[in-house]
């Protein structure tokens, strides 16, 4: 009666344990609060938990209202809910996060696929389609500015159409500044920008009514709502002090093995994602195979702390990468 539906794209992050990880781009850095937050978590789990006084919270410590969610996942199947029950067409950038796809598919939606640039994917902008794009994307890094988003912000402004941008990683570049437009949403976590991926917190920017009137009943859970009490008496302190950390630190791997990016990962092309991802664990590393993303030649890996990048910067010198 049910049946299950097919995707080409699935998500290549680390199913095992026990290896040095550079295939998540995490921040190495844990919150100082980390246990205070699980025993208040504890605590919280007894009972049903409402967050709206702590979201109107978080929306003032931000600047602009928001929707809390079980991280960017949850908002990705919440737009879906509320702009594909139309089958509209939606447009998502080749080699970039593969749940835009997955998502759009679900619901029916037809998938124009176009070049990872703002200017040339404005191109294919149609009434009241459906624009992803992550910036900065995952998985090169690549981030582009308000007005090198320009084009992009126009192009949706005249066609009536609607841009999902994803920001989950916007805390890790440097000097970063977010756009503004009316038919615009942007997607942000704090699964990244602290470290703590099992924790599913972010956020949406933007029809913050449509969002919060679909959105799942208790979806963050106890854990979820002690990493916000901790986050706004916190008030983004640990981000402050961590990210100048990581930015020295890819800023010394950018170097030692001539990459470039904007956030805080990289792609390299090995020739052979598969067997490099091999040869990297018998040497206890793991980095993440962009096969997914439809770049089977490259692999990622994050910035992690200086003797931790040792290892991975020695590790490729021995395979000759």
């Amino acid at each position: 009666m049910l049946k299950p539906v097919s995707f080409k794209a699935h998500h290549g992050g680390a199913r095992e344990e026990g290896l040095l990880d550079f295939s998540a781009s995490l921040n190495p850095y844990i919150p100082e609060w980390l246990d205070d937050m699980f025993n208040r978590a504890k605590e919280l789990s007894g009972r049903y938990l409402y967050w709206e006084k702590l979201e109107e919270e978080l929306s003032e410590l931000v600047g602009e209202p928001l929707t809390v969610t079980a991280g960017i996942t949850e908002a990705l199947y919440l737009i879906g809910i509320l702009a594909m029950r139309e089958k509209h067409k939606v447009i998502i950038p080749r080699h970039t996060y593969e749940e835009y796809e997955r998502v759009a598919k679900i619901f029916g939606a037809k998938v124009i696929n176009g070049p990872n640039d703002p200017e040339k994917l404005a191109e294919l902008v149609e009434n009241e389609s459906i624009v992803f794009f992550c910036n900065p994307n995952n998985p090169d890094g690549k981030f582009y500015s308000p007005k090198g988003l320009r084009p992009l912000l126009d192009a949706v402004e005249d066609k009536g159409a609607l841009l999902i941008l994803d920001e989950a990683f916007i805390d890790f570049v440097k000097g970063a500044k977010s756009p503004e437009g009316e038919n615009l949403v942007k997607l942000r976590t704090f699964t990244k920008s602290y470290g703590l991926p099992g924790i599913r917190v972010g956020y949406v920017i933007g029809f913050e009514e449509a969002f919060k009137s679909v959105r799942m009943p208790w979806g963050i859970g106890s854990l979820g709502y002690a990493f916000l009490e901790f986050l706004l008496e916190d008030g983004f302190e640990h981000l402050k002090k961590t990210m100048p950390l990581i930015w020295r630190e890819k800023k010394r791997m950018e170097k030692a093995m001539e990459v470039k990016s904007d956030a805080n990962f990289f792609i390299k092309n090995v020739g052979d994602a598969r067997g490099t991802v091999e040869r990297l664990k018998e040497r206890g590393i793991l980095v993440r195979d962009c096969t997914s993303f439809g770049l089977p030649q490259y692999v990622r890996f994050s910035v992690r702390k200086r003797k931790e990048n040792e290892r991975l910067i020695k590790a490729f010198r021995e395979l000759g990468l």
